[in-house]
């Protein structure tokens, strides 16, 4: 059982910077993809930025040069640097991560984190 913990999130104003982080824990496992989605209300949970395994990162459009994903392998954690904080960044950010688990037979696994509040406001 692979579990995610997020923290880091709160209240900020407009155009300023949080950073949020999120640390897999279990035994055995071995990630490939950790992400970050949103979901503010009413709307879908939406990815805002994923790292692969293969070392690649991808950025919603809404996010492109203000948001930063980054990697801890050594450490199982994802981190998201926002900056430039907008109204409608407001939501609840949730970590993903998939891979494999296992100690004799592995197992492809996915694990969402409990969310944490990012809301931007004056």
């Amino acid at each position: 059982q692979v579990q995610l913990v997020e923290s880091g999130g709160g209240l900020v104003q407009p155009g300023g910077s949080l950073r949020l982080s999120c640390a897999a824990s279990g035994s055995r496992f071995s990630i490939r993809t950790m992400a970050w989605h949103r979901q503010a209300p009413g709307n879908k949970r939406e990815l805002v930025a994923d790292f692969t395994g293969a070392g690649s990162t991808n950025y919603a459009d809404s996010v492109k040069g203000r948001f930063t994903i980054s990697r801890d392998n050594a450490k199982n954690t994802v981190y998201l640097q926002m900056n430039s904080l907008k109204l409608e960044d407001t939501a609840v950010y949730y970590c993903y991560a998939d891979g494999t688990a296992g100690a004799v037979i592995t197992a492809n696994f996915s694990a969402w984190g409990q969310g944490t509040q990012v809301t931007v406001s004056s």
